[in-house]
């Protein structure tokens, strides 16, 4: 049976565009959280582009949110909040101490913003916005390895308690 036309090719060719995009790490939205996602469709018979289908930069302008990534404002308090419980599983162990305790912050920071810019208010969160306030105090500014580990229980005890807090208010994350 031979297969003739453009449709073998379209099938191939989505898989391998997807993969390429994905591997591609064109660099990570703000907050320091890569969020691509790629989504390939293969083209119909005869060559014809499938509906939406657009070009590389329009894939990766869809995944993040917006077409500059300027415009674009700070992720959802469930989005943001799915990203520090990837941290719960993780702990500081050699060669990868600096690693978690820098990602916990980050996810921290993002939380922060998505919390602040949510339509409820930053009044609704008032307690963990209060508690991230008092890491950041404590820190002083200084993110790096040194003073993360210096202040590792405060800011594993921030994450832990605005877990807690958040699985007491289900709505604001599901």
């Amino acid at each position: 049976m031979r297969i003739s036309g453009r449709w073998p090719l379209a099938l191939l060719a989505a898989p391998v565009a997807a993969l390429l995009i994905s591997c591609s790490g064109g660099g990570e939205p703000a907050g320091g959280r890569a969020t691509t996602t790629a989504t390939a469709t293969a083209a119909p018979e005869h060559g014809a582009a499938a509906p939406g289908a657009g070009t590389e930069a329009d894939a990766a302008s869809s995944a993040t949110g917006s077409g500059s990534g300027s415009d674009r404002g700070p992720e959802k308090v469930r989005d943001a909040f799915a990203g520090l419980q990837a941290t719960l599983g993780d702990s500081c162990t050699p060669g990868n101490c600096a690693y978690f305790l820098d990602r916990v912050h980050e996810e921290l920071d993002g939380l922060d913003r998505a919390m602040k810019a949510d339509p409820k208010g930053p009044g609704h969160f008032a307690e963990p916005i209060a508690w991230i306030a008092a890491l950041r105090t404590s820190l002083k500014g200084d993110t790096s390895f040194d003073n993360l580990k210096k202040h590792q229980s405060e800011l594993i005890g921030t994450r832990d308690r605005i877990n807690v807090w958040m699985q007491d208010h289900p709505d604001d994350y599901r």
